[in-house]
């Protein structure tokens, strides 16, 4: 690793095989990659920032929304020695990634950082009533004419118990 290294690294990468086949993620926007690399005294330091804007179906309707995501990268690595693997116990708590070869490859971070950071339950809006229960119906359009009434269930059987002397 060499030292005084100043680098700039921006680019858009297209994210969207990492969400292949999920039923969640509708669509992803390139994510914005805008990072500053320095070296150090054996050690190099990547901070800046990831940006990506999604369509993700809401957590409880289902129906598309758009989130714009921000993600902070702030990560130091060190070239890896033969000594690492012995005293790993010892380096556990250390926030400094060990890389072995001559160069960095960022992808795997910025990945893991995309998914890490993609909303979990995104909502289309705080008062999202979802879908019903028993039909599917989408709440926020119509109601419909399902019994909402809740029983315990350890006292369903008493409902029907006054329906056979009627």
């Amino acid at each position: 690793m060499s030292k005084g290294l100043r680098e700039k690294v921006e680019e858009s990468i297209d994210v969207s095989a990492l969400f292949a086949g999920r039923s969640d993620v509708i669509r992803t926007g390139p994510l914005q990659v805008s990072l500053q690399v320095t070296g150090g005294e054996d050690v190099i330091a990547v901070d800046g920032e990831l940006s990506i804007d999604w369509e993700l179906a809401c957590s409880r309707c289902l129906e598309p929304v758009q989130e714009h995501t921000v993600i902070p990268i702030h990560e130091q690595f060190k070239p890896a020695s033969e000594s690492d693997g012995e005293n790993f116990e010892e380096d556990e708590d250390d926030d400094v990634i060990a890389v072995e070869g001559d160069k960095l490859d960022l992808k795997p971070i910025v990945e893991e950082a995309v998914q890490l950071f993609m909303p979990f339950a995104p909502l289309c809006s705080d008062d999202c009533k979802g879908l019903c229960h028993n039909c599917g119906q989408n709440l926020n359009e119509h109601t419909c004419g399902c019994k909402t009434e809740k029983i315990d269930p350890r006292l369903a059987v008493l409902k029907d118990l006054f329906k056979e002397e009627q």
